[in-house]
């Protein structure tokens, strides 16, 4: 949250200087960089801000100027449910965040909080009379591009990007330099103010629920699994003991705010833990896609510095394309995922959406598959595998990432950091890989 609050995931929050993302919550914020910095991106070869992206909002901003597609003005929400469609976020993803941590933090309360939609590839956040919507795409060029759109009716709207503002949060030292998001659970008071000196939780899919969603609103049940959603901080100071009995097994929020005022009533348990596995993995795919572009820009300065052939390998940029890469295999196989003792049930139809997408194959299996008895998903694998995300990775950590994964799935795994999944996961992941993912390499073909 330096230089201002920003578009947050504990809140989306937007730069006071600009009208940039920064998060706090999911809060948009920058997810960290092994050795990049913010002003590494702006060097060649990433140029961030001068660069031209490719995104879902740009592929959207492409139609709207050619009046294939219409983004069209409503008085409650503006232009939101509208984007939505048009960018194929289901209203079902919906789920609310009421610190202040944004932008229009003016705007945010517990009874006015902010709310934020997701597919795999856009984040959008909208505050009630806000001034504006702000949005995170997912960029095959820069990793992560933020927009925002006016929430004026005017005759053409379309999504204006946001650069430096945004990045005073998005590629903060939390996120090492790269663009990104953070999702954090803090103590909040009854005003929407998070109270900072009380500490943080930065929240994935390893955290513990005791340590989930404080200043968010939680719709959904856990059985005796305890978690700071739905609770108002009483006083300046964490409390020594915390106690949430009516902040969980919440269904509905009518008691809380006038829900009537969102597109749905739900801030869904299970969107949720989708969304904090989901922005842990955004950030290491644009992570890795960025570090492996600056180091074999490195590479090739360095082999026409010393006069060696341009395609030389250097060790260090190959190490640091491994690195990234090992993160990437580590995360999409849900390493040190927590274990759940109780069933988890949303109140939407999240749940239902999500896993209907697919892809599956011939046995009706597919990476959507959610367990939520004892684990998020039935097959400990991302399936943001499948996305635009995963595919734009430049091809030297993508091969790294098919082998590694390849190697821990039939047993092969060397490393001590290496996911350790029951013989029967891997091999239900390789079968539903092998059929859904086309461009596997041949190695992946031969039987385990």
């Amino acid at each position: 949250m330096t230089g201002g609050h920003s578009l947050s995931v504990h809140g989306v929050t937007a730069s006071r200087r600009g009208l940039g993302l920064g998060v706090v919550l999911i809060g948009f914020t920058a997810f960290a960089a092994g050795t990049a910095t913010g002003q590494e991106i702006e060097r060649a070869p990433i140029h961030y801000s001068e660069a031209t992206p490719k995104n879902a909002v740009t592929d959207l901003k492409e139609r709207l100027a050619a009046g294939t597609a219409r983004l069209e003005y409503e008085p409650e929400h503006g232009y939101l449910r509208s984007l939505l469609r048009a960018l194929a976020i289901p209203e079902s993803s919906q789920v609310l965040v009421f610190s202040k941590t944004s932008l229009q933090r003016e705007r945010i309360s517990p009874k006015t909080p902010r709310a934020v939609y997701f597919n795999d590839d856009v984040m959008v956040g909208f505050c009630l009379r806000g001034r504006v919507i702000e949005i995170s795409a997912v960029d095959d060029v820069i990793g992560t591009a933020f927009y925002t759109i006016d929430q004026s009716d005017e005759e053409k709207p379309a999504p204006q990007r946001q650069t430096e503002s945004c990045l005073l949060c998005h590629s903060s030292s939390a996120n090492r330099g790269m663009p990104g998001h953070l999702v954090r659970s803090l103590f909040v008071d009854g005003r929407g103010d998070p109270l900072l000196s009380s500490g943080s939780f930065r929240t994935d899919h390893s955290s513990p629920l005791a340590e989930r969603w404080g200043g968010w609103y939680v719709t959904g049940t856990s059985g005796k699994q305890k978690h700071m959603g739905n609770m108002i901080t009483r006083g300046a100071k964490r409390p020594e003991e915390i106690d949430n009995a009516k902040g969980v097994n919440v269904v509905d929020l009518k008691d809380r705010l006038t829900i009537s005022f969102y597109p749905t009533p739900h801030s869904d348990i299970v969107a949720l833990m989708v969304l904090e596995h989901q922005t842990g993995m955004l950030n290491r795919l644009a992570r890795a896609g960025l570090e492996t572009r600056m180091a074999l820009h490195y590479e090739r300065e360095m082999n026409k510095a010393l006069d060696r052939p341009a395609d030389e390998p250097s060790d260090s940029a190959r190490s640091r394309i491994r690195g990234v890469g090992d993160d990437v295999v580590q995360y999409m196989l849900l390493r040190d995922e927590i274990q759940l003792t109780d069933r988890i049930e949303g109140t939407s139809t999240f749940a239902a959406d999500f896993a209907a997408r697919g892809p599956k194959d011939s046995k009706g299996r597919s990476l959507r598959d959610l367990d939520l008895q004892t684990r998020l998903f039935r097959h400990p694998c991302s399936y943001l595998i499948y996305t635009r995300a995963f595919n734009s990775l430049p091809g030297e950590v993508k091969d790294h990432v098919y082998r590694r994964l390849w190697d821990i799935l039939n047993g092969r795994g060397n490393g001590k950091d290496d996911p350790q999944l029951a013989s029967a996961d891997c091999e239900t992941i390789l079968e539903i890989l092998r059929e859904t993912k086309p461009d596997l390499p041949d190695y992946w073909k031969a039987s385990r």
